[in-house]
């Protein structure tokens, strides 16, 4: 297991990390938080390598893709940087990347009921106005779990506000902060059900923010 405690702060700078090797030779990833060696819940960032490709295989319990870098593809299409997709539970399907790709990647953590399909550009997909200077890019929600994009211009600060069933955060771009450090891109953060900060910016930032998935079961 690695960090499966959900009752435990986070903080994982990616971009110092080494890649490790996956079970094929093309593919290497940045483990994340796992809770076996090759099953279960799991987000890492991933690697494909120019020509890399994985055999047809199913997503029992969901997959949630944000390309990062390249293009990422399957027998359905090609997904550029910026896409985000969520390929449901009991989906199946055949990737691989003709110029290779850097992905965020989670693995079986959908609520079995959760069965929406989802593609998204978010390099042509619209803003919304959020608050203060804020935009917000909302690309999925299933009862208390939100999925979004977050721009936040150079100086943004937020108010101090607690994370009703946590919160997982990616730094796509900029530099995110609070009060207890700063987070360059590609740094991974989860703050557990109920935690509290008081975030801002110095410069243009943009994240991606998934909430409410944390909550404490049983």
């Amino acid at each position: 297991m690695l960090n499966m405690d959900l009752s435990q702060r986070v903080v994982i700078s990616t971009q110092e990390q080494a890649w490790l090797d996956s079970p094929s030779p093309t593919v290497f990833r940045k483990p994340l938080e796992r809770a076996a060696a090759e099953s279960g819940h799991t987000t890492s960032i991933v690697k494909y390598q120019a020509g890399a490709s994985f055999n047809s295989h199913s997503h029992p319990y969901g997959e949630e893709i944000l390309v990062l870098e390249g293009i990422f593809s399957d027998e359905e299409g090609d997904y550029p940087a910026g896409t985000y997709i969520r390929n449901p539970p009991g989906s199946s399907h055949a990737p691989f990347s003709k110029e290779g790709c850097v992905l965020l990647v989670k693995l079986n953590q959908f609520d079995k009921r959760d069965l929406h399909k989802v593609r998204i550009n978010t390099c042509t997909h619209e803003w919304r106005a959020g608050i203060g200077g804020l935009q917000v890019m909302p690309l999925h929600e299933f009862e208390h779990e939100h999925i979004a994009l977050v721009k936040w211009p150079a100086g943004e600060r937020f108010q101090a506000h607690r994370h009703f069933g946590g919160e997982e955060i990616l730094v796509l771009s900029g530099e995110f902060r609070d009060e207890h450090g700063a987070y360059p891109q590609y740094t991974w953060l989860r703050s557990p059900h109920q935690s509290e900060h008081f975030p801002f910016v110095k410069q243009d930032t943009i994240i991606y923010v998934k909430t409410g998935h944390l909550y404490p079961k049983g």
